[in-house]
């Protein structure tokens, strides 16, 4: 399924009509080349031009489309017409000179074994006249060739005059091609596209994964007698039978989307996320917008991508035919010398808004002038981290939290969620926006999945964005009442530099019997000191608080940790706005008016 999807995907960017953005034929791949040998047609050097651009600190290569690259094992194996300066010229930069000497051996060998249309283009005989006379000397007085020797750094040749390397010369691309498409390999049925096809061996590596190998890991491979069945030990890859063609596709499209500063990838956690649709779509690229986090230069970007989003869902634009448009979601994971499916989705885009928008109302909380209203994933992990740092972010959490939101709306979200933001509450001492945000949500998705059905009486209703005044559990009454005897300390003593919170709320929010008994009998002496209408305000304010409270619990189990972390932010937000309907009680009259 997920090879089909990106097999597709391939043949639809292969048609592109941007043709910068169209995917290399079979028998080709995208690479990066950063060093150039520019030769005349009689094989002598011109230039060794360096490719390289500065983008931020770091130089990075032009990419050039050329033949498919041999897997390298611990073997000599050369690519045709670009390779390592070691294959290219024979320059020993390792300190073995013997495997060199194979290697440039193999290289030429490769050139050589050019069908005789190819041998004769002109591009070709130029390399053949370069590589029969190489002077290291000329080598040597180039700018870039320190850069180049240091790094061992990959090369190709472009003949005077061309836009093109060699390698793109029509008649060495048709040789590739058909080199790629031999018969050596043994006959199956592909299970991606169910044809009768050469079976692909060794299948190309997936780079861009955080986390893999740098050299590139795989999703399909077979390296151990384990992994293998039915006496198919030779050829590895007939225990899951890929064709040659499909197999190039779906690596060539997944390399794509996992390319650097691709628009359709994300990093959430350990999970290197990919987004991509079965045809053209203006919500293709717009799914990183929303759920990755905001550059610098544009903190406004994922603000506007959940607006058209939110647009096109209440407008109805989603319920005409871009509506069906299938939209996949893929999160890969390392995995040693392999890629692991950390999640994966196919919905249609008018589902997959549906479900994002419930995320965000699931989110929705009174908040601050400065709070984010549509809070980006990346600002919620950190939330919840310790110190607040994307290093001490749980590796699992990111990807389970995304796997949620597109798996649907009673589907809850993972519990060490709930865990994090309860247990950073208690640490800190301090219930934040983005905090409230996670435990309002996954409590309301906690209690749609526990309780799908039609809502009944003695079932607990959902959290509200606001203060509820009508919530009756214990836990939310108990955070409430918190945030009204901090307030009263707060406006007895102005200045303090500590609350009755920074030394109270773990516990108070744990074992609310051992601390509020205390609390309670501390708020008389700081009522003392107030003017006797806000002490009326504030007694009628206790006493709603307190109605539905028979008896303080001894313990609060994690999920009512959370309700009453929500209780307290949601009466402390009270405390900070503007009230717009005075016939009803939230909170204490301002000081100096009557009760």
């Amino acid at each position: 399924m997920i090879l089909q999807a990106l097999n597709d995907y391939y043949r639809r960017k292969c048609d592109d009509p941007d043709p910068a953005q169209r995917l290399p034929m079979f028998g080709l791949e995208q690479k990066e080349i950063p060093f150039i040998l520019e030769i005349s047609a009689e094989g002598e050097l011109l230039q060794l031009r360096d490719t390289r651009e500065l983008n931020g600190k770091k130089k990075v290569a032009r990419v050039f489309r050329v033949p498919m690259g041999i897997k390298k094992t611990s073997g000599v194996a050369a690519n045709l017409l670009w390779d390592t300066l070691e294959y290219v010229l024979g320059v020993n930069t390792k300190g073995k000179p013997e495997r060199v000497a194979e290697q440039h051996v193999a290289f030429r060998a490769r050139v050589a074994a050019l069908p005789d249309a190819a041998c004769e283009d002109a591009g070709i005989q130029a390399v053949t006249r370069f590589l029969d006379h190489i002077d290291l000397t000329q080598l040597e007085r180039q700018p870039a060739w320190a850069d180049a020797l240091e790094s061992n750094a990959v090369l190709s040749f472009r003949l005077q005059g061309d836009q093109d390397l060699v390698c793109q010369r029509p008649a060495v691309v048709s040789a590739a091609l058909n080199a790629s498409t031999g018969d050596d390999a043994p006959q199956a049925m592909c299970l991606v596209t169910g044809e009768q096809a050469p079976v692909e061996r060794l299948h190309a590596s997936i780079k861009g994964v955080w986390g893999a190998q740098t050299s590139g890991a795989n999703i399909v491979s077979f390296n151990a007698r384990a992994f293998e069945s039915y006496g198919k030990t030779e050829r590895q890859g007939e225990n899951a039978p890929v064709s040659r063609a499909a197999a190039f596709a779906y690596t060539t499209a997944l390399n794509h989307l996992l390319r650097k500063d691709s628009p359709q990838r994300i990093q959430v956690g350990d999970a290197s996320t990919v987004f991509w649709a079965e045809r053209d779509s203006d919500f293709e690229t717009a799914a990183a917008d929303i759920f990755g986090d905001s550059p610098k230069d544009d903190p406004d970007c994922g603000n506007r991508a959940v607006h058209a989003l939110l647009d096109a869902v209440h407008s109805g634009k989603l319920a005409g035919p871009e509506g069906d448009t299938r939209f996949y979601v893929l999160g890969l994971a390392p995995n040693a010398a392999r890629i692991s499916i950390r999640f994966y989705h196919c919905l249609p885009l008018r589902e997959l808004g549906q479900r994002i928008v419930q995320h965000f109302k699931d989110l929705e909380l009174a908040r601050g002038p400065h709070d984010p209203q549509y809070p980006s994933l990346f600002r919620l992990l950190t939330a919840v981290a310790v110190q607040n740092k994307a290093d001490n972010i749980p590796p699992n959490l990111g990807g389970s939290i995304v796997d949620a939101i597109f798996a649907g709306v009673n589907t809850a979200y993972p519990s060490l969620w709930l865990n994090a933001a309860v247990g950073r509450c208690r640490a800190e001492q301090n219930v934040s926006y983005l905090r409230a945000a996670a435990i309002k949500a996954c409590l309301n998705r906690q209690m749609r999945y526990a309780q799908p059905s039609a809502p009944h009486p003695t079932l607990e209703q959902e959290f509200l964005p606001m203060l509820d005044l009508s919530n009756p559990n214990p836990a939310y009454r108990l955070g409430r009442l918190f945030a009204v005897l901090e307030k009263i300390q707060e406006e007895a003593s102005p200045g303090l530099n500590a609350t009755i919170r920074d030394r109270y709320y773990g516990a108070a929010s744990s074992t609310p019997v051992a601390v509020f008994t205390t609390l309670l009998r501390l708020k008389n002496a700081h009522l003392k000191k107030l003017m006797p209408g806000r002490v009326t305000g504030f007694e009628k304010l206790l006493g709603e608080v307190l109605g539905p409270v028979t008896d303080f619990p001894k313990h609060l189990p994690l999920p009512d940790q959370g309700r009453f972390a929500l209780g307290y932010y949601h009466q402390r937000q009270v405390f900070f706005t503007k009230k717009t309907d005075d016939s009803t009680i939230t909170t204490a009259p301002k000081e100096g008016t009557p009760a």
